[in-house]
């Protein structure tokens, strides 16, 4: 069983940055896609940027040039830097995890691991 815990969520002011913190734990491939997602209030949940095995990284368009995904394999933890941040940026903010495929998909339903939320409050 994987277990992924998120962290680093909070409130902010716009234009203020936040680094997410996802750590795994449990019987965990290293090498497999890994990724954030958000869901805002009644809105679907939408991916916002993903790490395949080879470490290539993947960004929401609306979203580039503020985010950086990175990842620690020594420590198995995921991270999220997150820049110049939008009160639209208010969301719970998800780490997900594919089981044993390093390819990433933007599909949420290709993520067999996920993380109970850190919720991102950003406001104007």
């Amino acid at each position: 069983q994987v277990h992924l815990v998120e962290s680093g969520g909070g409130s902010v002011q716009a234009g203020g940055s936040l680094r997410l913190s996802c750590a795994a734990s449990g019987y965990f491939d290293r090498y497999a896609c890994m990724g954030w997602f958000r869901q805002a209030p009644g809105k679907e949940r939408e991916w916002v940027a993903l790490l395949d095995g080879n470490g290539a990284a993947t960004y929401e368009d609306s979203l580039k040039g503020r985010l950086t995904i990175s990842k620690d394999n020594a420590e198995s933890t995921l991270y999220l830097q997150m820049n110049s941040l939008k009160p639209e940026d208010t969301a719970i903010y998800y780490c997900a995890a594919r089981s044993y495929a390093r390819q990433c998909t933007r599909d949420r339903s290709g993520y067999a691991y996920w993380g109970p939320g850190t919720q991102v409050t950003v406001s104007s």
